[in-house]
């Protein structure tokens, strides 16, 4: 027999010896630590921040930006990014906060989408039962 057998240890559980133990005095608490909420910065904060970035000329002044403001370069890269596509606006901020044109031009590739794929059934169902398409054939006038 093993000697983890014979001390009443199966071969799965840890050896009592090795886990930690408290220092005498010291407490055990289970205090429930409050829960982490995501960062929520506005577009004045973000063209701020990016206005700062763009101003800095020497290696490291960036850096220390960021590690002032406690933010990631990450953050600048996705700012730029909204910047870019004018996203840094004043519209409110919410799941469907976009442009009305942005809106609008995603909404209207959807209908063309669809528009094309019922013209594409309705060409194949015409050739399927014989009958002429609305397309004439084109002919060369001279």
């Amino acid at each position: 027999m093993s000697q983890a057998a014979v001390n009443g240890l199966a071969g799965h559980r840890k050896d009592p010896s090795s886990s930690p133990t408290l220092l005498p005095g010291a407490e055990v608490t289970a205090e429930v630590l409050p829960r982490a909420h995501r960062r929520r910065f506005s577009a004045d904060y973000k063209r701020r921040i990016l206005d700062e970035a763009d101003q800095c000329r020497q290696p490291g002044q960036i850096g220390a930006l960021l590690r002032r403001e406690g933010l990631y370069s990450s953050h600048l890269s996705c700012w730029r990014q909204q910047r870019e596509r004018g996203e840094l606006g004043t519209l409110p901020r919410g799941k469907m906060a976009a442009y009305p044109a942005v809106k609008e031009g995603a909404r209207l590739q959807g209908r063309l989408k669809q528009a094309e794929t019922i013209i594409a059934v309705q060409k194949k169902l015409c050739d399927l039962l014989g009958l002429p398409s609305e397309d004439p054939p084109k002919v060369d006038s001279k």
